[in-house]
């Protein structure tokens, strides 16, 4: 990874308000103009953190190497625990288009069929791209603009805006994707895909909700109805070889749409699923909107802080 250009970091009350208001107009710089909050820019990737360390990396572009099967950025890898650890997995070789923390999906039928997810057996995955338009900094985050492409046609465009903040002691990200398809599509239904969550391999892993450790059969890719109920909350803990504990929570917003959870130890990963309770049809030029709260966390899981971070 590319070091940070250090004319790209901008921190609040450093020099006057007027550069500041410049650094914020720099699109090749980052900027943070609230206490607490740094974006810096990469040739890649924008670096997000607060004062008490590195939060995530939100990859503009991925890397030439990386193995994954498709040219897809707009992905968060390393998400970070507070005290540093990386929660996140990368390109894993049980499922190498697996990117982090990461929202695609496996089948979708328009006026060009694709796969985003990067599975490949029941949509194009050949010629699809998730390309970065542009990313500008905000007070407390970023907005970045993505095209999903199929050869040289936009599929959706997809403005994500990220906020990131510590609270209770966790690194916090408030994800808010909005999604306008350039025609008719429908996202086929699937027990699997949208927003994902895919954890490290090494270390032991258990899955919770409010209720305690989850005891619930892993579910089937092929299964829609195997999916877990939906659920304020559902979180993942390990205790890697070293002895850290770490974990992350993924929230799901009250205003998504109706949602089942495929949450699969043994592939490690979360994945708030709107696609597994029906198809989604989507109008051309009419937006959907999805918002997510991801947190990460060091030794056991927090309940009562997770509990005051549910979305209202």
């Amino acid at each position: 990874m590319n070091a940070p250009r250090r004319t790209s970091l901008y921190r609040a009350g450093s020099g006057t308000a007027a550069s500041l208001l410049l650094a914020c107009l720099l699109v090749s710089g980052g900027c943070a103009s609230r206490p607490g909050v740094d974006v810096r820019r990469t040739e890649s990737t924008l670096e997000l953190g607060v004062p008490e360390g590195a939060v995530a990396s939100y990859v503009l572009r991925p890397p030439a190497d990386s193995g994954l099967p498709l040219e897809a950025a707009g992905y968060f890898h390393p998400l970070r625990s507070p005290s540093g650890d990386v929660v996140t997995d990368f390109v894993p070789s049980d499922h190498r288009h697996h990117r982090g923390l990461f929202l695609a999906w496996v089948e979708m039928h328009g006026a060009k069929d694709a796969d985003f997810w990067g599975w490949g057996q029941h949509a194009p995955i050949r010629g699809r791209r998730i390309v970065n338009r542009d990313a500008t900094a905000t007070p407390d985050g970023f907005v970045s603009h993505n095209d999903w492409m199929a050869d040289d046609a936009v599929v959706l465009r997809e403005t994500l805006t990220t906020r990131v903040s510590r609270q209770e002691g966790l690194n916090v990200l408030d994800l808010e994707y909005r999604f306008v398809p350039e025609s008719d599509l429908t996202l086929s239904r699937w027990a699997f895909s949208g927003f994902c969550l895919r954890v490290r391999k090494d270390g032991d892993l258990r899955i919770s909700d409010r209720k305690g450790v989850v005891g619930l059969p892993n579910p089937s890719h092929v299964e829609p109805s195997s999916d877990w109920p939906d659920a304020p909350w559902y979180a993942a803990e390990q205790t890697l070889s070293n002895g850290h504990r770490i974990g992350a929570v993924v929230f799901n917003h009250p205003g998504n749409p109706p949602t089942l959870w495929h949450n699969h130890r043994d592939v490690r990963m979360i994945n708030p699923c709107i696609v597994a309770p029906s198809s989604v049809r989507l109008a051309a030029g009419r937006p959907l909107t999805l918002r997510y709260r991801v947190a990460t966390f060091d030794g056991p899981l927090p309940k009562a802080a997770v509990e005051r971070l549910v979305p209202r």
